[in-house]
């Protein structure tokens, strides 16, 4: 019940890939994969749980059921994925996702924001500053969103995979912050 044709040859349906990779891949590796199909529409959570239901007896289920569980299709990239692995680890309250902060002249999509702390976090892949109006742009919105009361932290996957506990920190030491940095 989990196979259907592509190209005309028999392959397991996407869903069926996502549950069988989430219980054998490394746990980030595995929510990658699912937030990854989760938002691109090619696999949904009811669907993923029923397969894992089907297959209760298969090495792996548990780890399957907690990628599912932790799998968010508002995910907008693989390092953002991995971000909230590293986040969850490390013993983050879950942030919100892909937020529209509205400001009087502007509106801004972040990666990540803990409203209650007034945090936003970014993630930051190098195709993001391609050119240095990128990067003139992400500075003049950091400064809006900080003029507005929030603290911004940005990370690269360098950080994130290098030295976890240093982001971490950074997004701490926001929480905490009286001021916007």
């Amino acid at each position: 019940g989990h196979v259907t044709r592509l190209y005309n040859l028999p392959v397991t349906t996407a869903a069926r890939t996502v549950v069988d990779l989430s219980r054998t891949l490394p746990f980030m590796d595995a929510v990658v994969v699912a937030d990854s199909a989760l938002r691109a529409e090619k696999a949904a959570k009811p669907e993923l749980r029923q397969i894992l239901d089907s297959c209760v007896s298969w090495p792996g289920v548990r780890q399957g059921r907690r990628v599912v569980s932790f799998a968010d299709e508002r995910a907008g990239s693989a390092l953002e994925s991995a971000a909230r692995v590293v986040f969850d680890e490390f013993g983050l309250d879950p942030p919100e996702l892909q937020v529209t902060i509205h400001l009087p002249a502007h509106a801004f999509l972040v990666d990540f924001c803990w409203r209650a702390h007034r945090v936003i976090v970014e993630a930051d892949g190098l195709a993001k500053y391609a050119a240095n109006k990128d990067l003139i742009a992400q500075f003049q919105r950091d400064r809006l969103l900080r003029d507005a009361g929030y603290k911004v932290v940005h990370f690269t996957w360098r950080e994130l995979f290098k030295t976890p506990e240093l982001v971490i920190a950074r997004i701490r030491q926001a929480f905490v912050s009286q001021s916007a940095y």
